[in-house]
C-alpha cells in the first residue's frame, strides 16, 4: 500500500522515516496539520507487530493531536512520533539521542513530549540534541512543585470531562457511588483512579502490569480484575486508559456502561463504532476532546506557566465536551463526528 492511498493518510503535510543503524533507532514522525502553530505531540514507544502497524498509529495520533489541539484553543498543530521497539529493553541513550536529532532535523516544525513507553527522562535525553521538546520542566502547582510529567494534567481533564459526561448522561451532578471500570492504570489511570477515589466512586482496574494493579488498589480501594473481564462489567463508566481501539466489533457487545470516557487516543477502532455506541444510546466522550489536559500543560510550560490559569483551561474541557454533547443530541449524530466537524472547522477558518 502507498502512503497517499493509506485510509489514515488524511493530507498529512510531512511524514518522516527515521533510521539509525548503530543505535538501532526505527522510527516515525507524522507532522499532519501546522495551520494553528508547530505541532506538538508525545513519542510513543512500541514494540509493533509490523511497520504498517506503527505508521496507522502515528497517522491517526498526529491527526488527532491537531483536533485536540483545535478545541482545547491552543495555538498549536497536530504532530506524534512513534519509536518501534520493546520500551524495557531495546531503549538506549544512543537511540533517543538520535531520536533527538531527528527531531532536530525538522527545524521546529515537531515538539516532542512523553507519552506511552517514553517518561520525561527520556525526553530530557532528546533534548541533548535538539531545543524542540516540550514537558520536562518542573512546574510549581499549589501542593508544591513537580516534575515535568504531563499525566497529572491529562488525568484531571478525564476526570472533569467525566463529570461532564455523567452530567449529561445520567444526570447526576456528583460522583459519591458511581461504579468505574478503568482500563489501564499507568501514569494516567492511576492519577484518574485517585480523583475518583476521593470523589466517592467505586471502582474496578485492570492492567497489564499486576504489580501496578496491586499498588492502586491498595491505594484506592479499588477491585482488581482480569484484562479481559474489564469489558464485561455492569458498571455506570467504562474508562479505557490503556491503548487505543479497544471500542471495537468484540468490545461492543459487551459493553454495557451507558458512558464511555477516558484517557486513551483512538479509541474507536474505526469510525463506525461511534455510530454503533450512538445507536445504543451510549455516551462517548472523543478521546481527543477529553484527554487534552496534557497538552494543554505542556503548552503552557512553553508560554510561562501560571498554575491558576493551567487549571482554569484545563477544567475548560467539561464546557467543550458539555457543547459536543449537546450539538449532538440536537443534530442525532456521533458526539465523534460532531468533534471532528467542530475541529476542521476551527482549523479551516485559521487557515
Amino acid at each position: 500500500m502507498h502512503l497517499f492511498d493509506h485510509p489514515d493518510f488524511d493530507g498529512h503535510e510531512q511524514v518522516v522515516f527515521c533510521s539509525d543503524p548503530a543505535s538501532g533507532l526505527r522510527a516515525i514522525i507524522a507532522v499532519h496539520d501546522t495551520t494553528l502553530g508547530p505541532s506538538l505531540g508525545g513519542c510513543r514507544m512500541w514494540p509493533y507487530a509490523s511497520d504498517e502497524e506503527a505508521l496507522r498509529d502515528v497517522l491517526r495520533l498526529s491527526r488527532g493531536m491537531t483536533y485536540k489541539s483545535a478545541l482545547a484553543g491552543l495555538p498549536l498543530g497536530g504532530g506524534k512520533s512513534v519509536i518501534i521497539g520493546n520500551p524495557r529493553t531495546d531503549k538506549s541513550e544512543a537511540l533517543l539521542r538520535a531520536m533527538g536529532r531527528n527531531v532536530e532535523r525538522l527545524g521546529g516544525r515537531y515538539i516532542v513530549a512523553e507519552d506511552s513507553g517514553t517518561g520525561v527522562p527520556d525526553i530530557k535525553t532528546m533534548a541533548r540534541e535538539t531545543a524542540h521538546v516540550s514537558g520536562i520542566a518542573e512546574k510549581a502547582t499549589e501542593g508544591g512543585t513537580r516534575s515535568g510529567d504531563p499525566s497529572p494534567a491529562t488525568a484531571y481533564g478525564v476526570f472533569v470531562g467525566m463529570k461532564a459526561a455523567v452530567r449529561h448522561r445520567l444526570h447526576r451532578s456528583d460522583l459519591e457511588g458511581l461504579t468505574v471500570a478503568i482500563q489501564g492504570v499507568g501514569h494516567v489511570g492511576a492519577h484518574l483512579a485517585r480523583h475518583l477515589a476521593d470523589a466517592g466512586a467505586k471502582l474496578w482496574i485492570t492492567d497489564i502490569d499486576a504489580e501496578q494493579v496491586r499498588r492502586v488498589a491498595d491505594s484506592t480501594g479499588a477491585t482488581p480484575v482480569g484484562v479481559n473481564e474489564i469489558f464485561d462489567l455492569e458498571v455506570d463508566v467504562f474508562a479505557p486508559c490503556a491503548l487505543g481501539a479497544v471500542i471495537n466489533d468484540d468490545t461492543l457487545a459487551r459493553l454495557t456502561a451507558p458512558v464511555i470516557a477516558g484517557a486513551a487516543n483512538n479509541q474507536l477502532a474505526e469510525p463506525r463504532h461511534g455510530q454503533a455506541l450512538y445507536d445504543r444510546g451510549i455516551l462517548y466522550a472523543p478521546d481527543y476532546v477529553i484527554n487534552a489536559g496534557g497538552v494543554i500543560d505542556v503548552y503552557h510550560e512553553r508560554a510561562g506557566y501560571d498554575p491558576t490559569r493551567v487549571i482554569g483551561h484545563i477544567e475548560s474541557i467539561a464546557d467543550t465536551l458539555t457543547e459536543i454533547f449537546a450539538r449532538a443530541d440536537a443534530e442525532r449524530r456521533p458526539t465523534a463526528v460532531v468533534a471532528d466537524r467542530m475541529a476542521r472547522q476551527r482549523v479551516g477558518r485559521a487557515r
